[in-house]
């Protein structure tokens, strides 16, 4: 049976033709078991877009509610129009997207835009691509508690960059996961991630990015102890930097990492200039790491015994500014190392435990300020003893009993004074300090010069012999 000139069976040919080229047109996968669904889907999806003009941005800024304006930034984006104003208006959509996401802490959902935004990538400059990709991936690491997604997240990009062959954009998002995966404390992967990033990058010769992978190797290299390759990484990065202009912020860092390292070698005088730059640096941008780095200035005072100049820093104009948990922290480190007082001390440790136990440069260095005043103190109220109890050293200084007993035994072995200790009957004996003979040290040296004489007169005998 035919109409107008067709069978039913090229009719339906003809009608499935038509599904299939509109499902194309629309991007649609089409169903290959219900053909033309994909078509139905896309109409009902195409009443619901709203056009990509800015009266649409003004509709979800006016919106009420942020679940109501995200709803109308997703439908703009859906729109399949890919004309020069349609696009302008979608990055706008992006960006307004992306902050209400991150200000509703929807981290997922931000992971899930960057998946759905791939297609919209391949309409706009890769450089634009760039900016949206780091933008995203910067708010999802706003969100607290998503360090977990926010390396899943680098990884899948990374992949994809791969596979787009986005080689700008990839270097970038796995320089950031290699510092994530630092955070992390996964230092293997993270080394062996940015060893070959780093040969890559030198050969492209991309300084501002070598500043910055220099500068993330010179941490890594810190946090597993080795200070030698983590000086040599920080003046790699230091070079890349003298030759290109380095922002302000990167220029801190590279100061407080610079501190960070001098303070390990206790050379405390450098490494409070170093502190003091990035401080100025921080302060200027309105940077959170400004108050870490007054925080490491402090500490610097307090290491080379001027505690009294702390109070004078904090109540300055720059210091006022960031009074807080931190700086009172280093304030009573600083009282208790005033007045040689360990039980202040330990007060300090146990009442500001996140500002000075959690921080591992802080505690690091206080670890061996404690011990220098605990063996000040010990030597102090010894002193007058040839023989003490033990017990009675530990009620003086008000510590346990054991804790003593091991810092004594201790400070024998590093010949910090001469005694022993008798255990049977919990003493401590201490011995006269023994007196040195002088006629050693004279025959030693009568020695050497006659050697000197002997040596000089062979070789007037050799040129005479001559």
């Amino acid at each position: 049976m035919r109409w107008e000139g067709n069978t039913y069976k090229e009719l339906l040919d003809r009608m499935f033709n038509i599904l299939r080229d509109r499902e194309s047109n629309l991007g649609l996968a089409r169903d290959r078991r219900q053909p033309g669904l994909g078509y139905f889907k896309a109409l009902t999806m195409s009443s619901s877009y709203l056009p990509a003009t800015t009266d649409s941005i003004a509709q979800a800024l006016e919106a009420k509610a942020p679940s109501e304006a995200i709803s109308i930034l997703y439908r703009i984006l859906e729109n399949p129009s890919s004309s020069s104003e349609a696009l302008r208006i979608k990055e706008q959509a992006i960006t307004n997207l992306t902050d209400l996401l991150r200000q509703e802490n929807r981290a997922e959902d931000l992971r899930n835009l960057l998946t759905q935004l791939r297609p919209f990538f391949n309409l706009i400059p890769k450089a634009k691509t760039a900016k949206i990709v780091r933008s995203i991936i910067d708010a999802v690491a706003k969100v607290p508690g998503t360090s977990d997604l926010q390396i899943s997240l680098c990884k899948e990009m990374v992949q994809w960059t791969r596979a787009e062959k986005r080689t700008f954009l990839r270097q970038r998002v796995e320089a950031r996961l290699a510092s994530l995966l630092m955070e992390s404390k996964e230092y293997s992967e993270a080394l062996s991630l940015l060893s070959g990033l780093i040969k890559e990058v030198r050969r492209l010769d991309d300084k501002l990015l070598l500043v910055d992978i220099d500068l993330l190797e010179s941490k890594l290299h810190f946090s597993l102890r080795n200070l030698p390759k983590a000086k040599a990484s920080l003046t790699a990065a230091r070079t890349a930097a003298n030759s290109i202009y380095v922002p302000p912020a990167q220029q801190g860092t590279i100061d407080l990492q610079s501190g960070i390292l001098h303070a390990e070698e206790k050379d405390y005088k450098t490494a409070y200039s170093y502190f003091f730059e990035a401080f100025e640096a921080f302060n200027a941008l309105e940077d959170p790491r400004a108050v870490f780095s007054l925080k490491y200035m402090l500490l610097c005072k307090i290491m080379v015994s001027q505690a009294d100049d702390v109070a004078g820093i904090i109540s300055s104009k720059a210091g006022l500014q960031y009074v807080g948990p931190e700086l009172d922290a280093m304030k009573a480190v600083a009282d208790a190392h005033s007045k040689r007082s360990l039980k202040l001390f330990e007060t300090a440790l146990r009442d500001f435990k996140a500002q000075l136990e959690e921080d591992p440069i802080v505690h690091r260095h206080l670890s061996s300020l404690y011990d220098t005043l605990l063996e000040q103190n010990l030597c102090r109220l010894i002193e007058p003893f040839s023989r003490v109890e033990i017990a009675h050293i530990a009620e003086l200084i008000e510590l346990p009993i054991d804790h003593v007993e091991k810092k004594l035994s201790q400070m024998i072995l590093d010949k910090k004074f001469a005694g022993t200790l008798d255990q049977g009957a919990g003493c401590l004996i201490i011995f006269d300090d023994p007196k040195t003979d002088a006629i050693y040290p004279a025959t030693l040296e009568t020695i050497s010069n006659i050697g000197k004489v002997v040596d000089s007169l062979y070789v007037r005998s050799a040129k005479i012999m001559a």
